[in-house]
C-alpha cells in the first residue's frame, strides 16, 4: 500500500485535508438552493462510501509496504472492525449536525464553532492515547484556535437583524457536533496499529485503507437510522420523504455525491498522513478547514455583508489566531 516518507509531505497532505474539508459544504450551498439538506446528504454519504473504495483498491492495494487492502480485511480482529466501524456513526451523527448547523446558522458560524470545538476535543484525546510532539506548542496551538472559535461566535452574534433564537438554535448545534466530532477520529485510530507500524501491521490491525472503508460503512449504515429520522422530524422546515429524494435532478445527485467524494479524500490524506505527523497532529491540521470555510463564508457567500467595523474587526482577530495557531500545531511534531 501506499505510505508517506516524510513528515513534510504528510504536511502538505494535511494541507489537502484542510482544504477539502473546509469546501464540501459548498456542494450542500450550491444544491441547497433547491434541494434539502436531508436529500443531499443521502447523495453525500455514498460519494464518502465510493471514494473510499476507489482508494481501497487502488493506493490501498499497490507497493510493497504493509498489507493490501483485501488481506488486511481479511485477518482483521472483530475488535477493531467495531472501532473503525463506531467511528463511522459517531461522525455521521455529528455530521448531520453539522449540516442542519449550516442551513440555520451559515458556513461561516457552523465550522468555526462546530469544527473548531472538534479540533480543541479531537487533539486532546488523540494526544492522550499517542503523545507525539512537543505538548506546550501543541496545546497552545489548540488554545488559538479555541480562542478563534469565541471570537466568530461574537462576530456573528453582532450582525444587525439576526434572530436571536435562530441564532441559538445554530450555535447549540455546531456545539453538540464539535463534541461528537472530536471522538470519532480516535475510534479510527484505535483500528490501527501506533503511527510509526503502519509499513508492517501487527496481527489483527486494520491498514489505513480497511480502517477508512469501514469507518465509511460505518456512516453509510447508520444514515438510515439517523437521516430517516431527520427527514421526518427536521431541525428546519417541512418533513421531506425518500419520494422527494427520487424525485431529485440528476445536478441535485451530483452535488451531494462530488461534495462526499471531496470530504473523503481529505479524510484518507489525513489518516495517511498521520503515518508520520501523528494522529493528534493529523487530525489537528486537517481541522484548520474551519479557516478555509470561514473564508468561503466570508468572502464568497457574503455571510457578514451586512457586519459592522467591530463586525470586520472580530473576523479580522478570528483569521489571525487560526493562522498562528495553526502554525504553532505544525511546529509542536519538530520542536
Amino acid at each position: 500500500m501506499f505510505l508517506l516518507e516524510s513528515y513534510a509531505i504528510a504536511v502538505v497532505f494535511c494541507v489537502i485535508t484542510m482544504l477539502c474539508w473546509g469546501s464540501w459544504a459548498n456542494t450542500q450551498k450550491l444544491a441547497g438552493r433547491t434541494w434539502r439538506f436531508e436529500l443531499f446528504y443521502w447523495d453525500y454519504v455514498i460519494g464518502v462510501m465510493l471514494m473510499a473504495l476507489i482508494f481501497a483498491f487502488t493506493l490501498g492495494s499497490t507497493g510493497t509496504q504493509g498489507q493490501a487492502f483485501l488481506a488486511n480485511l481479511q485477518q482483521a480482529e472483530a475488535t477493531n472492525i467495531i472501532l473503525a466501524l463506531l467511528g463511522g456513526v459517531i461522525f455521521n451523527l455529528a455530521n448531520i449536525l453539522l449540516v442542519a448547523a449550516i442551513a440555520i446558522a451559515g458556513m461561516s458560524v457552523a465550522f468555526p464553532v462546530g469544527i473548531g470545538m472538534a479540533l480543541v476535543v479531537g487533539v486532546l484525546v488523540n494526544y492522550i492515547r499517542e503523545a507525539t510532539g512537543n505538548p506546550l506548542l501543541l496545546f497552545l496551538g489548540v488554545a488559538l484556535v479555541a480562542a478563534a472559535i469565541v471570537l466568530n461566535a461574537v462576530a456573528y452574534r453582532t450582525l444587525p437583524g439576526t434572530s436571536k433564537s435562530t441564532s441559538a438554535k445554530g450555535l447549540v448545534l455546531s456545539v453538540l457536533c464539535g463534541l461528537l466530532m472530536g471522538t470519532f477520529y480516535l475510534c479510527v485510530a484505535a483500528s490501527m496499529p501506533e503511527s510509526e507500524k503502519f509499513a508492517a501491521i501487527p496481527a489483527g490491525k486494520l491498514s489505513p485503507y480497511a480502517a477508512v472503508v469501514l469507518f465509511s460503512l460505518g456512516i453509510l449504515v447508520s444514515n438510515f437510522l439517523f437521516n430517516t429520522v431527520i427527514m421526518y422530524k427536521p431541525v428546519e422546515g417541512q418533513p421531506v420523504t425518500y419520494g422527494h429524494y427520487f424525485r431529485g435532478s440528476f445536478l441535485d445527485h451530483l452535488w451531494g455525491v462530488v461534495g462526499g467524494m471531496i470530504w473523503q479524500v481529505g479524510m484518507t490524506f489525513s489518516i495517511i498522513a498521520s503515518g508520520q505527523a501523528g494522529f493528534a497532529i493529523s487530525y489537528g491540521l486537517g481541522q484548520g478547514a474551519t479557516l478555509v470555510a470561514a473564508l468561503w463564508g466570508v468572502f464568497i457567500w457574503r455571510e457578514f455583508k451586512t457586519g459592522s467595523q467591530k463586525t470586520q474587526l472580530l473576523l479580522a482577530a478570528m483569521f489571525a489566531c487560526y493562522l498562528i495557531g495553526l502554525a504553532v500545531i505544525i511546529i509542536a511534531r519538530t520542536a
